[in-house]
C-alpha cells in the first residue's frame, strides 16, 4: 500500500526553527549494515541512469547556475527529481557498509558560492511509525531550509493488532521489513553525511519491539533507534517551526499518530528564540492514535454514538494532563492558534479544498477557521465507509482510520478552543533533518548570514 508522501512534493522545506537535540549515537551519525540474508538482484540491470549530455538545454541551465538536478552523475551519487525513486543497486556490492557517517562532501566556507546540488552534503531521516514507514533524503539550501531529493512512504500498519495482543504481528512485521529494505537500498545508493532512523510507539510498546528491530538490522541492514515520547514531541515541533509566524503568541501543536498523539504547548510571549522547541512550556503524549482507537471502537462502521464515545475516551486522557492550562492566558488572543501535523488534519484540508487528487503544495500551511473544521468533521461523520473510500483524499487505506483521527482532533479542540487551525504536511522527518543540519553547521557559514 503506497502512501501519499508528505515531503517529496516541495522543492524546499523551511526549517528555520530547528531545535538541535542532545548529541549522541542517534544524532551524531548513523549505523547501517549490509543485510546478512541473500538479496535478489532481479530487475536491477535496467535501472542504470541514462546519459543525456547531448541536450544543450541542460548544459545551458548548469552554466547559468540554476538549481537543476544532475542527470549525468555516477549511479552512487545521483540526485533525482524530488519524489523520483533512486536507482537500484548493482548486483555485486561490497560486504562493508556502502555509506559512512563521516563527512564526504565539501563544507561551504564564508563568502564562497554554494556548490551545485549534487555536491552538497546529503542528510536522511527515516520514521517507522505505527501506521507508516517514511523516508526523506535532502540537501541543505538557504539558511534554515533544505531541498528534498528523494522520498519514500508506505502504509505498513505495523501496529495492527497491537492493542489486543501487546505484540507486533507477523504479517505486519513482514510488511514493514519489505518497506525498510527499499529504504535501505535508497540510502546505500548515496553518500550520506548523517542520518537518523527512528521507530516510535509501535516498537516502544510492543513486547517484541526490540526483537523486531534486530530482524530489521539483519534483513534490511538498518539500525533503528526507539525514541521516547518527549523526543517525538520535540521533533514534531522542530519540523513545523517555519509555519509559526512572527506575531504568534501561543500555539498548541499536535501530532496525531497511529499509536500515540503528541501535544506541545508553546508560549512565544517572551523574547523569541529562533528555535521553536525552546518555547515548549508543557507537553504530553497520549497512548492513543488512529490505529489503536479504531481497533478498540471500530473504524468501518462508525455511528454518531460510537464517534462520541471515541471523543469521550480521548477527553478523559486529556483531563489528566497537568500542564493543559499553561496557555490559558493566551487562548482568547487572536495570535493564538492550533497547529496540526498528521494524516487526519491533512485529510480534512484536502476534503475542505475539494481536491480531485491530494496536493501537498495546497495543503501544507493552509489555514482553516473554526467553522470550516466543524463542517468537515460533520461531513466525514455523516459518510459511510464506502463514501470515505471513494474520496480521493482519504481512499481505502485511510477510510477506517480517519474518524478515529477526527475524534482525537475534537477532544483537542474542546480543551484548547481556537478560531484558527493551521495544517502542516510535515512532521518528524522534517524535524530530524532540521536538527541534523543544524548540528552539522551546514547553514553556519553559507554566506547569507543568520536568520
Amino acid at each position: 500500500m503506497e502512501d501519499r508522501d508528505t515531503g517529496a512534493g516541495a522543492s524546499e522545506v523551511g526549517a528555520s526553527s530547528a531545535s538541535p537535540g542532545p548529541s549522541g549515537s542517534g544524532t551524531a551519525g548513523w549505523q547501517q549494515r549490509r543485510p546478512t540474508e541473500p538479496r535478489s538482484a532481479a530487475g536491477q540491470a535496467g535501472d542504470a541512469p541514462h546519459h543525456q549530455k547531448g541536450k544543450p538545454k541542460k548544459r545551458r541551465k548548469r552554466r547559468r547556475g540554476r538549481k537543476v538536478f544532475a542527470r549525468d552523475e555516477t549511479q552512487g551519487n545521483r540526485s533525482p527529481v524530488p519524489g523520483q525513486a533512486a536507482p537500484a543497486l548493482e548486483a555485486k556490492q561490497p560486504t562493508a557498509p556502502a555509506i559512512s557517517p563521516v563527512a564526504q562532501a565539501p563544507r561551504p566556507e564564508q563568502g564562497t558560492r554554494r556548490p551545485p546540488v549534487h555536491e552538497l552534503p546529503v542528510f536522511a531521516a527515516l520514521d517507522l511509525g505505527t501506521n507508516n514507514c517514511r523516508l526523506l533524503v535532502a540537501v541543505p539550501t538557504r539558511h534554515g531550509q533544505f531541498r528534498v531529493i528523494d522520498a519514500f512512504s508506505r502504509i505498513v500498519r505495523l501496529g495492527e493488532g497491537l492493542t489486543a495482543n501487546g505484540r507486533l504481528g507477523q504479517p505486519a512485521m513482514d510488511r514493514a521489513v519489505e518497506a525498510l529494505k527499499i529504504c535501505g537500498d535508497k540510502l546505500r545508493s548515496r553518500k550520506i553525511r548523517k542520518a537518523r532512523l527512528i521507530a516510535t510507539e509501535a516498537c516502544r510498546s510492543a513486547e517484541n519491539g526490540v526483537e523486531f528491530l534486530e530482524r530489521v538490522e539483519r534483513e534490511a541492514g538498518l539500525k533503528l533507534e526507539i525514541i521516547d515520547r518527549q523526543t517525538e514531541a520535540r521533533l514534531a515541533v522542530s519540523g513545523c517551526g517555519s509555519l509559526v509566524e512572527r506575531d504568534t503568541q501561543g500555539v498548541v501543536l499536535f501530532d496525531i499518530g497511529g499509536g500515540s498523539s503528541e501535544i506541545a504547548l508553546i508560549d512565544l510571549t517572551g523574547r523569541r528564540s529562533p528555535r521553536l522547541a525552546n518555547h515548549i512550556v508543557s507537553w504530553t503524549s497520549l497512548p492513543v492514535g488512529v490505529v489503536s482507537l479504531a481497533e478498540r471502537f471500530g473504524g468501518r462502521t462508525v455511528t454518531r454514538e460510537i464517534f462520541n464515545a471515541m471523543v469521550d475516551d480521548v477527553a478523559g486522557r486529556l483531563a489528566s494532563f497537568d500542564g493543559r492550562d499553561r496557555l490559558s492566558h493566551l487562548k482568547a488572543s487572536p495570535n493564538f492558534h492550533l497547529l496540526g501535523t498528521s494524516g487526519t488534519v491533512t485529510t480534512l484540508a484536502g476534503v475542505h479544498l475539494d481536491l480531485e487528487r491530494y496536493d501537498r503544495r495546497r495543503v501544507d500551511g493552509l489555514w482553516m477557521d473554526r467553522d470550516s473544521v466543524d463542517r468537515m468533521v460533520e461531513r466525514l461523520v455523516g459518510w459511510d465507509f464506502q463514501q470515505r473510500c471513494a474520496n480521493p483524499c482519504i481512499g481505502a487505506d485511510r477510510a477506517d482510520l480517519v474518524l478515529a483521527g477526527c475524534a482525537i482532533l475534537e477532544a483537542i479542540r474542546a480543551v484548547w478552543p481556537s478560531e484558527r487551525l493551521r495544517v502542516a504536511d510535515r512532521g518528524l522527518r522534517e524535524g530530524i533533518l532540521s536538527e541534523l543540519m543544524a548540528d552539522d553547521g551546514v547553514w553556519r557559514n553559507d554566506g547569507r548570514g543568520r536568520q
